[in-house]
């Protein structure tokens, strides 16, 4: 397949500059770009990286104009890039399957018109699943779960009974929604598994990572509001309730009964004691130890997690710590030479 500049222009409504009639055979990354490929360059700062660039054309902001090659100037980068990846390299289309007689489906479940349900899938009792939807294969869908309308699952994700997924969600591999709170009481020398009779609730377009896991609630559910983004390898505990629009990145772990706000970012690696709150659009920085509760707005680093300004000020601080030691062992020294100067 191949496109020449000036077609690759009109498709992503962008402006040339240079010559529209270069073929281009493909498109890739600036590191992996090769002849005959198209590639793209969001920042200017950039530039210098193009200079042994093996790239015949680039896609750039309106800002930016290559010394070297010709280019597609765009309003939005990657988006632009986007469309002319996907004309070179088209998603693989997939044949609806219906359900597959090698899947496990209750009699008492309901299943919705132009629903794939694929071998080795699991349907428990009066379970719902909407119109649209794809569960993969090794999948298992317990009792009583309601699942929205265009909703995909991919394999093997296990969902405890009762739990609820809203329209257009995505939920990856291996992710566990559901399972049981870490919740223990302590009763003559043993520690006793507390009540887990609450559910999980994903609000509309919920994104759920790979491995994620998601506990039930004590006697409620655990939810997470609509729209919110859930990388892989996060733990949401039992009692929470996740506000809309969150991005929560990879290996979150966040304890129980926290609230969050809408629109907050926790960085990789963050993690958040229980019982707190989390502000609306407050960001947490990689490896933030959050011990309280966080101010809407805030922008907080550091074990424990404090404002970005104040732990900044603290790691300068702390940087000059062996240049301030040095100097104390050098005023020491001076001080013991006027003692023995003064005989004091």
């Amino acid at each position: 397949m191949q496109a020449t500049l000036a077609e690759l222009a009109t498709l992503v409504g962008g402006q040339i500059v240079g010559d529209g009639r270069v073929v281009i055979r493909g498109a890739a990354v600036l590191r992996d770009a090769d002849v005959g490929q198209i590639t793209l360059v969001d920042q200017s700062e950039k530039n210098q990286q193009l200079q042994n660039c093996r790239a015949a054309a680039v896609v750039t902001p309106k800002n930016f104009c290559p010394e070297n090659l010709p280019a597609i100037q765009v309003d939005d980068v990657h988006r632009a890039f986007t469309l002319i990846l996907r004309h070179f390299c088209p998603p693989r289309a997939t044949a609806r399957i219906g359900v597959s007689p090698l899947a496990v489906v209750s009699p008492s479940a309901e299943i919705g018109p132009n629903v794939d349900v694929h071998p080795f899938a699991t349907i428990g009792d009066h379970v719902i699943i909407g119109s649209g939807s794809t569960i993969h294969s090794g999948v298992h869908i317990m009792a009583g779960s309601r699942i929205g309308q265009d909703v995909t699952i991919f394999p093997n994700a296990v969902l405890y009974e009762n739990t609820v997924v809203g329209p257009r969600c995505l939920i990856h591999a291996n992710a566990v929604l559901g399972a049981y709170g870490f919740g223990y009481g302590f009763a003559e020398g043993r520690h006793v598994l507390s009540a887990q009779l609450g559910n999980v609730v994903l609000g509309a377009d919920v994104e759920v990572g790979a491995s994620s896991t998601i506990d039930r609630g004590t006697y409620g559910p655990t939810s997470i509001g609509e729209g919110t983004k859930i990388d892989d390898q996060v733990m949401v505990a039992h009692n929470c309730r996740i506000g809309r629009h969150n991005m929560l990145c990879s290996q979150v772990g966040i304890a129980g009964s926290t609230t969050t706000g809408d629109y907050v970012v926790m960085a990789g690696q963050v993690g958040v004691r229980d019982h707190v709150h989390i502000g609306a659009r407050a960001v947490l920085g990689a490896m933030a130890g959050v011990t309280n509760d966080v101010p809407d707005g805030s922008r907080m680093i550091g074990i424990p997690a404090t404002p970005e300004r104040d732990q900044k000020l603290k790691q300068a601080a702390f940087s000059k710590l062996p240049e301030m030691r040095r100097q104390l062992k050098q005023m020491q020294k001076t001080l013991d030479a006027l003692k023995e100067k003064t005989g004091g």
